[in-house]
Protein backbone atom coordinates (compact mmCIF):
# COMPACT_ATOMS: atom_id res chain seq x y z
CA UNK A 1 0.00 0.00 0.00
CA UNK A 2 2.76 2.11 0.77
CA UNK A 3 3.94 1.79 -2.88
CA UNK A 4 1.08 2.60 -4.15
CA UNK A 5 0.50 5.57 -2.52
CA UNK A 6 3.67 6.84 -3.08
CA UNK A 7 3.04 6.08 -6.82
CA UNK A 8 -0.65 7.63 -7.18
CA UNK A 9 1.32 10.94 -5.22
CA UNK A 10 4.23 11.46 -7.69
CA UNK A 11 1.58 10.81 -10.36
CA UNK A 12 -1.23 13.30 -8.90
CA UNK A 13 1.86 16.41 -8.20
CA UNK A 14 1.99 15.74 -12.17
CA UNK A 15 -1.38 16.14 -12.76
CA UNK A 16 -2.16 18.54 -10.56
CA UNK A 17 0.48 20.67 -11.05
CA UNK A 18 1.17 23.80 -12.83
CA UNK A 19 1.16 22.17 -16.22
CA UNK A 20 -2.10 20.51 -15.52
CA UNK A 21 -3.91 24.44 -14.66
CA UNK A 22 -1.83 26.31 -17.58
CA UNK A 23 -3.38 24.31 -19.45
CA UNK A 24 -7.28 23.98 -18.03
CA UNK A 25 -6.71 27.76 -17.86
CA UNK A 26 -5.51 27.74 -21.55
CA UNK A 27 -7.84 25.93 -23.43
CA UNK A 28 -10.66 28.27 -21.68
CA UNK A 29 -8.87 31.08 -22.39
CA UNK A 30 -8.57 29.91 -25.82
CA UNK A 31 -12.06 29.14 -26.51
CA UNK A 32 -13.24 32.05 -24.66
CA UNK A 33 -11.40 34.13 -27.56
CA UNK A 34 -12.40 32.22 -29.87
CA UNK A 35 -16.30 32.82 -29.18
CA UNK A 36 -15.27 36.27 -28.68
CA UNK A 37 -16.66 36.42 -25.20
CA UNK A 38 -19.95 34.97 -26.02
CA UNK A 39 -20.63 33.11 -22.57
CA UNK A 40 -20.09 36.26 -21.20
CA UNK A 41 -21.58 38.81 -23.47
CA UNK A 42 -25.18 36.18 -23.72
CA UNK A 43 -25.03 35.50 -20.05
CA UNK A 44 -28.69 36.57 -19.38
CA UNK A 45 -29.73 34.80 -22.28
CA UNK A 46 -28.53 31.56 -20.80
CA UNK A 47 -30.34 32.41 -18.01
CA UNK A 48 -33.90 33.28 -19.97
CA UNK A 49 -33.47 29.42 -21.88
CA UNK A 50 -32.78 27.96 -18.87
CA UNK A 51 -36.03 28.79 -17.47
CA UNK A 52 -37.69 28.38 -20.52
CA UNK A 53 -36.29 24.64 -20.63
CA UNK A 54 -37.85 23.97 -17.55
CA UNK A 55 -40.26 21.16 -19.37
CA UNK A 56 -39.27 19.22 -22.54
CA UNK A 57 -41.24 21.00 -24.98
CA UNK A 58 -38.72 23.17 -27.92
CA UNK A 59 -38.43 26.31 -26.55
CA UNK A 60 -39.25 29.33 -29.00
CA UNK A 61 -37.56 29.05 -32.47
CA UNK A 62 -36.82 24.67 -31.89
CA UNK A 63 -37.51 22.51 -34.62
CA UNK A 64 -40.87 20.29 -33.70
CA UNK A 65 -38.29 17.12 -34.04
CA UNK A 66 -36.76 18.26 -30.82
CA UNK A 67 -39.73 16.98 -28.66
CA UNK A 68 -38.23 13.02 -29.63
CA UNK A 69 -34.73 14.06 -29.30
CA UNK A 70 -33.27 13.54 -25.73
CA UNK A 71 -34.37 12.08 -22.51
CA UNK A 72 -34.54 14.86 -19.90
CA UNK A 73 -35.56 19.00 -20.31
CA UNK A 74 -32.42 21.23 -21.00
CA UNK A 75 -33.28 22.64 -17.67
CA UNK A 76 -32.88 19.46 -15.75
CA UNK A 77 -29.97 18.24 -17.66
CA UNK A 78 -28.30 21.35 -16.32
CA UNK A 79 -29.92 20.57 -12.77
CA UNK A 80 -27.86 17.44 -13.24
CA UNK A 81 -24.37 18.39 -14.05
CA UNK A 82 -24.94 21.15 -11.17
CA UNK A 83 -26.24 17.87 -9.08
CA UNK A 84 -22.31 16.84 -9.66
CA UNK A 85 -20.87 20.08 -8.85
CA UNK A 86 -22.09 21.95 -6.04
CA UNK A 87 -20.91 19.66 -3.72
CA UNK A 88 -18.02 19.73 -0.67
CA UNK A 89 -15.35 21.70 -3.33
CA UNK A 90 -18.14 24.62 -2.33
CA UNK A 91 -18.10 24.50 1.57
CA UNK A 92 -14.88 22.72 2.19
CA UNK A 93 -12.89 23.25 -1.25
CA UNK A 94 -13.29 27.11 -0.87
CA UNK A 95 -12.15 26.94 2.64
CA UNK A 96 -8.82 24.97 1.58
CA UNK A 97 -8.19 27.72 -1.02
CA UNK A 98 -8.41 30.64 1.19
CA UNK A 99 -6.43 28.59 4.33
CA UNK A 100 -3.54 27.82 1.78
CA UNK A 101 -3.82 30.51 -0.50
CA UNK A 102 -5.11 33.54 1.31
CA UNK A 103 -8.10 35.99 0.13
CA UNK A 104 -6.51 36.09 -2.99
CA UNK A 105 -7.24 32.76 -3.82
CA UNK A 106 -10.98 34.45 -4.93
CA UNK A 107 -9.76 36.16 -7.26
CA UNK A 108 -8.12 32.82 -9.48
CA UNK A 109 -11.73 31.18 -8.18
CA UNK A 110 -13.58 33.56 -10.18
CA UNK A 111 -10.87 34.07 -13.19
CA UNK A 112 -10.95 30.60 -13.83
CA UNK A 113 -14.91 30.47 -13.68
CA UNK A 114 -15.01 32.59 -16.38
CA UNK A 115 -12.91 30.96 -18.72
CA UNK A 116 -14.18 27.79 -17.56
CA UNK A 117 -17.80 29.41 -18.55
CA UNK A 118 -16.47 28.73 -22.32
CA UNK A 119 -15.54 25.77 -21.68
CA UNK A 120 -18.18 24.26 -20.66
CA UNK A 121 -20.36 25.53 -23.29
CA UNK A 122 -17.98 23.57 -25.96
CA UNK A 123 -18.51 20.52 -24.26
CA UNK A 124 -22.25 20.89 -24.73
CA UNK A 125 -22.29 22.06 -28.21
CA UNK A 126 -20.03 19.04 -29.06
CA UNK A 127 -22.22 16.04 -26.49
CA UNK A 128 -25.42 17.02 -28.10
CA UNK A 129 -23.77 17.31 -31.67
CA UNK A 130 -21.82 14.61 -31.80
CA UNK A 131 -24.44 11.91 -29.14
CA UNK A 132 -25.77 8.57 -30.11
CA UNK A 133 -28.66 6.75 -29.46
CA UNK A 134 -27.92 2.81 -27.36
CA UNK A 135 -29.85 -0.09 -28.01
CA UNK A 136 -32.36 1.05 -25.64
CA UNK A 137 -33.29 3.96 -27.23
CA UNK A 138 -31.58 6.63 -24.76
CA UNK A 139 -29.09 9.38 -26.03
CA UNK A 140 -25.67 9.30 -24.61
CA UNK A 141 -22.97 11.70 -24.98
CA UNK A 142 -19.71 13.03 -23.54
CA UNK A 143 -15.99 13.65 -24.19
CA UNK A 144 -16.12 9.91 -25.00
CA UNK A 145 -18.54 10.36 -28.02
CA UNK A 146 -17.42 13.43 -29.05
CA UNK A 147 -13.72 12.36 -29.71
CA UNK A 148 -15.21 8.64 -31.52
CA UNK A 149 -17.35 10.83 -33.73
CA UNK A 150 -15.38 13.85 -33.96
CA UNK A 151 -12.22 13.10 -34.23
CA UNK A 152 -12.45 9.61 -36.03
CA UNK A 153 -11.98 6.21 -35.52
CA UNK A 154 -7.93 6.26 -35.06
CA UNK A 155 -8.57 8.48 -31.82
CA UNK A 156 -11.21 6.06 -30.18
CA UNK A 157 -8.30 4.99 -27.89
CA UNK A 158 -8.40 8.25 -26.41
CA UNK A 159 -12.44 8.41 -25.80
CA UNK A 160 -11.69 4.78 -24.13
CA UNK A 161 -8.71 6.21 -21.76
CA UNK A 162 -11.61 8.98 -20.80
CA UNK A 163 -14.41 6.18 -19.76
CA UNK A 164 -12.13 4.10 -18.35
CA UNK A 165 -10.72 7.36 -15.85
CA UNK A 166 -14.01 8.89 -15.26
CA UNK A 167 -15.96 5.17 -14.77
CA UNK A 168 -13.06 5.13 -11.69
CA UNK A 169 -13.05 8.62 -10.62
CA UNK A 170 -16.55 8.35 -10.30
CA UNK A 171 -16.40 5.41 -6.99
CA UNK A 172 -14.03 7.70 -5.42
CA UNK A 173 -14.91 11.84 -5.92
CA UNK A 174 -18.32 10.88 -6.61
CA UNK A 175 -19.20 8.28 -4.34
CA UNK A 176 -17.03 6.66 -0.90
CA UNK A 177 -15.73 10.38 -0.86
CA UNK A 178 -19.01 12.08 -1.05
CA UNK A 179 -20.82 9.62 1.84
CA UNK A 180 -17.52 9.85 4.19
CA UNK A 181 -18.21 13.76 4.51
CA UNK A 182 -21.65 13.60 4.88
CA UNK A 183 -20.90 10.58 7.31
CA UNK A 184 -17.97 12.48 9.20
CA UNK A 185 -20.56 15.95 9.18
CA UNK A 186 -23.67 14.28 10.69
CA UNK A 187 -21.47 12.12 13.29
CA UNK A 188 -19.82 15.66 14.32
CA UNK A 189 -23.05 17.62 14.89
CA UNK A 190 -25.83 15.18 15.77
CA UNK A 191 -23.93 11.79 17.11
CA UNK A 192 -24.93 10.13 14.06
CA UNK A 193 -23.39 6.63 13.62
CA UNK A 194 -21.16 6.28 10.67
CA UNK A 195 -22.84 2.92 9.19
CA UNK A 196 -26.31 4.25 10.02
CA UNK A 197 -25.55 7.53 7.61
CA UNK A 198 -23.73 5.19 5.42
CA UNK A 199 -27.15 2.44 5.16
CA UNK A 200 -29.11 5.70 4.86
CA UNK A 201 -27.73 7.08 2.18
CA UNK A 202 -27.54 3.88 0.48
CA UNK A 203 -30.96 3.05 0.45
CA UNK A 204 -32.02 6.83 -0.61
CA UNK A 205 -29.51 6.97 -3.53
CA UNK A 206 -30.10 3.43 -4.75
CA UNK A 207 -34.11 4.44 -5.38
CA UNK A 208 -33.09 7.03 -7.24
CA UNK A 209 -30.38 5.58 -9.41
CA UNK A 210 -31.68 2.29 -9.57
CA UNK A 211 -33.94 4.28 -12.09
CA UNK A 212 -32.17 5.30 -14.44
CA UNK A 213 -31.37 8.87 -16.23
CA UNK A 214 -35.05 10.22 -16.11
CA UNK A 215 -35.27 9.72 -12.12
CA UNK A 216 -31.97 11.19 -11.46
CA UNK A 217 -33.05 14.42 -13.39
CA UNK A 218 -36.31 14.35 -11.68
CA UNK A 219 -34.99 14.74 -8.00
CA UNK A 220 -32.00 16.71 -9.22
CA UNK A 221 -34.40 19.29 -10.94
CA UNK A 222 -36.27 19.61 -7.13
CA UNK A 223 -33.47 19.28 -4.85
CA UNK A 224 -30.57 21.13 -6.88
CA UNK A 225 -32.73 24.54 -6.68
CA UNK A 226 -34.00 24.15 -3.63
CA UNK A 227 -30.45 23.43 -1.66
CA UNK A 228 -28.92 25.99 -3.63
CA UNK A 229 -31.28 28.69 -2.45
CA UNK A 230 -31.56 27.41 1.14
CA UNK A 231 -27.36 27.80 1.19
CA UNK A 232 -27.44 31.26 -0.50
CA UNK A 233 -29.99 32.52 1.59
CA UNK A 234 -28.53 31.35 4.87
CA UNK A 235 -25.37 32.63 3.34
CA UNK A 236 -26.89 36.49 2.53
CA UNK A 237 -28.30 36.11 6.31
CA UNK A 238 -24.35 36.11 7.48
CA UNK A 239 -23.68 38.63 5.32
CA UNK A 240 -25.93 41.15 6.66
CA UNK A 241 -24.91 40.51 10.16
CA UNK A 242 -21.01 40.91 8.96
CA UNK A 243 -22.13 43.61 6.65
CA UNK A 244 -18.79 45.80 7.87
CA UNK A 245 -16.32 43.60 7.13
CA UNK A 246 -17.84 42.86 3.39
CA UNK A 247 -15.72 46.10 2.19
CA UNK A 248 -12.21 45.05 3.63
CA UNK A 249 -13.13 41.20 2.39
CA UNK A 250 -13.61 42.39 -0.95
CA UNK A 251 -10.69 44.77 -0.84
CA UNK A 252 -8.33 41.65 0.55
CA UNK A 253 -9.33 39.23 -2.43
CA UNK A 254 -8.39 41.74 -5.04
CA UNK A 255 -5.42 43.03 -3.39
CA UNK A 256 -3.70 39.72 -2.38
CA UNK A 257 -4.52 38.18 -5.61
CA UNK A 258 -1.37 39.72 -6.59
CA UNK A 259 0.69 40.52 -3.65
CA UNK A 260 2.15 38.26 -0.80
CA UNK A 261 0.52 37.77 2.32
CA UNK A 262 2.29 37.99 5.74
CA UNK A 263 1.67 35.14 8.42
CA UNK A 264 -0.97 36.28 10.76
CA UNK A 265 -2.33 34.26 13.88
CA UNK A 266 -2.51 30.43 12.81
CA UNK A 267 -2.44 31.89 9.17
CA UNK A 268 0.86 31.04 7.89
CA UNK A 269 1.25 33.17 5.09
CA UNK A 270 0.69 32.90 0.97
CA UNK A 271 2.93 34.20 -1.32
CA UNK A 272 1.11 35.37 -5.17
CA UNK A 273 1.20 31.44 -6.71
CA UNK A 274 -0.32 29.95 -3.54
CA UNK A 275 -3.19 32.22 -4.44
CA UNK A 276 -3.04 31.33 -8.06
CA UNK A 277 -2.53 27.94 -7.61
CA UNK A 278 -5.00 26.83 -4.84
CA UNK A 279 -7.13 29.15 -6.55
CA UNK A 280 -7.34 27.54 -9.71
CA UNK A 281 -7.33 24.11 -8.54
CA UNK A 282 -10.47 24.21 -6.36
CA UNK A 283 -12.37 26.42 -8.63
CA UNK A 284 -11.70 23.27 -11.10
CA UNK A 285 -12.40 21.02 -8.52
CA UNK A 286 -15.21 22.90 -7.22
CA UNK A 287 -16.97 23.50 -11.28
CA UNK A 288 -15.56 20.61 -13.06
CA UNK A 289 -14.94 22.66 -16.24
CA UNK A 290 -12.74 21.12 -18.42
CA UNK A 291 -12.91 17.87 -16.58
CA UNK A 292 -15.56 16.40 -19.19
CA UNK A 293 -18.00 15.14 -16.30
CA UNK A 294 -20.84 17.38 -16.96
CA UNK A 295 -21.58 16.94 -21.18
CA UNK A 296 -22.59 13.56 -20.49
CA UNK A 297 -25.68 14.83 -18.96
CA UNK A 298 -26.05 17.50 -21.09
CA UNK A 299 -26.03 14.91 -24.02
CA UNK A 300 -29.54 13.64 -22.48
CA UNK A 301 -31.26 17.37 -23.13
CA UNK A 302 -34.13 17.39 -25.23
CA UNK A 303 -32.74 19.39 -27.62
CA UNK A 304 -31.43 19.31 -30.83
CA UNK A 305 -29.58 22.49 -30.69
CA UNK A 306 -26.29 22.33 -29.62
CA UNK A 307 -25.69 26.18 -29.24
CA UNK A 308 -29.06 26.92 -26.97
CA UNK A 309 -27.66 23.41 -24.17
CA UNK A 310 -24.07 25.55 -24.64
CA UNK A 311 -25.51 28.34 -23.68
CA UNK A 312 -27.55 27.00 -20.48
CA UNK A 313 -24.65 24.06 -19.67
CA UNK A 314 -22.25 27.57 -18.79
CA UNK A 315 -24.39 28.43 -16.05
CA UNK A 316 -23.22 25.98 -14.41
CA UNK A 317 -19.78 27.49 -14.00
CA UNK A 318 -21.20 30.98 -13.32
CA UNK A 319 -23.68 29.33 -10.24
CA UNK A 320 -21.12 27.30 -9.26
CA UNK A 321 -18.54 29.19 -8.63
CA UNK A 322 -19.44 33.08 -9.24
CA UNK A 323 -22.38 32.55 -6.69
CA UNK A 324 -22.30 29.64 -4.29
CA UNK A 325 -18.19 29.35 -3.77
CA UNK A 326 -18.77 33.77 -3.74
CA UNK A 327 -21.17 33.21 -0.73
CA UNK A 328 -18.82 30.55 0.66
CA UNK A 329 -15.88 33.14 0.55
CA UNK A 330 -17.03 36.07 2.05
CA UNK A 331 -18.58 34.16 4.55
CA UNK A 332 -15.20 33.01 5.50
CA UNK A 333 -13.33 36.33 5.03
CA UNK A 334 -16.01 38.57 6.30
CA UNK A 335 -15.32 36.82 9.86
CA UNK A 336 -11.91 36.12 11.69
CA UNK A 337 -11.58 32.66 11.96
CA UNK A 338 -9.78 32.18 8.89
CA UNK A 339 -6.73 34.07 10.43
CA UNK A 340 -6.55 31.02 13.85
CA UNK A 341 -5.52 28.28 11.43
CA UNK A 342 -8.75 26.27 10.09
CA UNK A 343 -9.18 24.90 7.21
CA UNK A 344 -11.72 22.58 5.35
CA UNK A 345 -15.32 22.49 6.24
CA UNK A 346 -14.52 22.97 9.72
CA UNK A 347 -13.52 26.62 8.70
CA UNK A 348 -16.59 27.24 6.74
CA UNK A 349 -18.70 26.13 9.73
CA UNK A 350 -17.13 28.15 12.11
CA UNK A 351 -17.46 30.98 9.95
CA UNK A 352 -20.80 30.44 9.88
CA UNK A 353 -21.36 29.92 13.37
CA UNK A 354 -19.83 32.78 14.36
CA UNK A 355 -22.50 34.85 12.72
CA UNK A 356 -25.07 32.89 14.06
CA UNK A 357 -24.31 31.17 17.10
CA UNK A 358 -25.86 27.50 17.86
CA UNK A 359 -27.23 27.59 13.82
CA UNK A 360 -24.50 28.19 11.79
CA UNK A 361 -22.76 24.51 12.46
CA UNK A 362 -25.72 22.81 11.41
CA UNK A 363 -26.90 24.59 8.62
CA UNK A 364 -23.27 23.94 7.08
CA UNK A 365 -23.58 20.27 7.90
CA UNK A 366 -26.89 19.65 6.09
CA UNK A 367 -25.95 21.60 3.65
CA UNK A 368 -22.95 19.63 2.91
CA UNK A 369 -24.85 16.29 3.59
CA UNK A 370 -27.05 17.46 0.74
CA UNK A 371 -24.90 18.82 -1.54
CA UNK A 372 -22.97 15.31 -1.14
CA UNK A 373 -25.97 13.25 -1.45
CA UNK A 374 -26.64 14.83 -5.23
CA UNK A 375 -23.30 14.91 -6.02
CA UNK A 376 -23.32 11.01 -5.70
CA UNK A 377 -26.72 10.88 -7.67
CA UNK A 378 -25.41 12.96 -10.95
CA UNK A 379 -21.95 11.19 -10.68
CA UNK A 380 -23.55 7.64 -10.84
CA UNK A 381 -24.91 8.39 -14.30
CA UNK A 382 -21.62 10.14 -15.52
CA UNK A 383 -19.72 6.60 -14.19
CA UNK A 384 -22.60 4.54 -15.86
CA UNK A 385 -22.16 6.14 -19.14
CA UNK A 386 -18.57 5.74 -19.25
CA UNK A 387 -18.82 2.17 -18.01
CA UNK A 388 -21.32 1.61 -20.49
CA UNK A 389 -19.03 2.73 -23.70
CA UNK A 390 -16.51 0.21 -22.56
CA UNK A 391 -18.48 -2.76 -21.65
CA UNK A 392 -21.48 -1.73 -23.71
CA UNK A 393 -25.61 -1.10 -22.31
CA UNK A 394 -25.95 -4.65 -20.74
CA UNK A 395 -23.53 -3.63 -18.08
CA UNK A 396 -25.58 -0.58 -16.95
CA UNK A 397 -27.66 -2.63 -14.13
CA UNK A 398 -23.96 -3.88 -12.77
CA UNK A 399 -22.15 -0.79 -12.03
CA UNK A 400 -25.79 0.71 -10.76
CA UNK A 401 -25.82 -1.76 -8.16
CA UNK A 402 -21.96 -1.95 -7.40
CA UNK A 403 -21.91 1.79 -7.38
CA UNK A 404 -24.98 1.82 -4.83
CA UNK A 405 -23.10 -0.68 -2.81
CA UNK A 406 -19.99 1.08 -2.69
CA UNK A 407 -21.98 4.25 -0.41
CA UNK A 408 -21.96 2.48 2.53
CA UNK A 409 -18.41 1.19 2.42
CA UNK A 410 -17.17 4.95 1.83
CA UNK A 411 -19.38 6.04 5.08
CA UNK A 412 -17.50 4.09 7.27
CA UNK A 413 -13.57 3.75 5.71
CA UNK A 414 -10.69 5.36 6.14
CA UNK A 415 -10.30 7.06 3.02
CA UNK A 416 -7.14 8.74 2.85
CA UNK A 417 -5.56 6.56 -0.16
CA UNK A 418 -8.98 6.49 -2.31
CA UNK A 419 -9.12 10.23 -1.89
CA UNK A 420 -5.73 9.81 -3.49
CA UNK A 421 -6.14 7.40 -5.98
CA UNK A 422 -9.72 9.36 -7.14
CA UNK A 423 -8.19 12.55 -7.59
CA UNK A 424 -5.54 11.27 -9.54
CA UNK A 425 -8.12 9.68 -11.83
CA UNK A 426 -10.33 13.05 -11.73
CA UNK A 427 -7.54 14.93 -12.85
CA UNK A 428 -6.71 12.41 -15.69
CA UNK A 429 -9.76 12.58 -17.56
CA UNK A 430 -9.28 16.55 -18.27
CA UNK A 431 -6.17 15.45 -20.49
CA UNK A 432 -8.29 13.54 -22.86
CA UNK A 433 -11.11 15.93 -23.09
CA UNK A 434 -8.88 19.06 -23.12
CA UNK A 435 -7.38 17.71 -26.04
CA UNK A 436 -10.41 17.13 -27.52
CA UNK A 437 -11.71 20.03 -27.32
CA UNK A 438 -8.62 21.92 -28.73
CA UNK A 439 -9.19 19.51 -32.13
CA UNK A 440 -12.54 19.83 -31.97
CA UNK A 441 -12.46 24.09 -31.47
CA UNK A 442 -13.54 24.93 -35.16
CA UNK A 443 -16.32 22.74 -34.98
CA UNK A 444 -17.32 25.01 -31.78
CA UNK A 445 -16.68 28.24 -33.31
CA UNK A 446 -18.82 27.16 -36.71
CA UNK A 447 -21.25 26.10 -34.96
CA UNK A 448 -21.45 28.94 -32.89
CA UNK A 449 -20.85 31.43 -35.57
CA UNK A 450 -23.86 29.50 -38.02
CA UNK A 451 -26.54 29.89 -35.12
CA UNK A 452 -26.06 33.53 -34.11
CA UNK A 453 -26.03 33.95 -38.09
CA UNK A 454 -29.16 32.06 -38.53
CA UNK A 455 -27.13 29.14 -40.54
CA UNK A 456 -28.42 26.74 -37.69
CA UNK A 457 -26.80 23.14 -38.20
CA UNK A 458 -28.43 20.14 -36.77
CA UNK A 459 -26.67 17.26 -35.21
CA UNK A 460 -25.81 14.66 -37.55
CA UNK A 461 -25.49 16.85 -40.27
CA UNK A 462 -22.41 17.32 -42.25
CA UNK A 463 -20.10 15.61 -39.97
CA UNK A 464 -17.99 14.19 -42.07
CA UNK A 465 -17.36 18.35 -43.49
CA UNK A 466 -16.57 18.46 -39.49
CA UNK A 467 -13.73 15.75 -39.28
CA UNK A 468 -12.38 17.20 -42.34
Amino acid sequence: METLTTIFEAINGVVWGPLMLILLLGVGLYLQLGLKLMPIRKLGTGFKLMWQGRDAKPVAGEVKKAEAEGEISPFNALMTALSATIGTGNIAGVATAIALGGPGAVFWMWITALVGMATKFAEAVLAVRYRETDSTGYHVGGPMFYIKNGLGRKWLWLGGAFAFFGAVAAFGIGNTVQSNSVADALDSTFGIPHWLTGVAIMVLAGAVILGGIKRIAKVAGKLVPFMGIAYVAAGLVVLVVNAGQLGEAFGMIFYYAFNPHAAVGGFAGAAVMAAIRFGVARGIFSNEAGLGSAPIAHAAAKTRNPVRQGMIAMLGTFIDTIIVCTITALVILTSTVWIEGEAGASLTALSFDAALPGWGNQIVSLALAVFAFTTILGWSFYGEKCFQFLFGTRSIMLYRVLFVLAIPLGAMAQLGFIWLMADTFNALMAIPNLIALALLSPVVFKVTRDYFDGKEVLPGEDLDHDKA
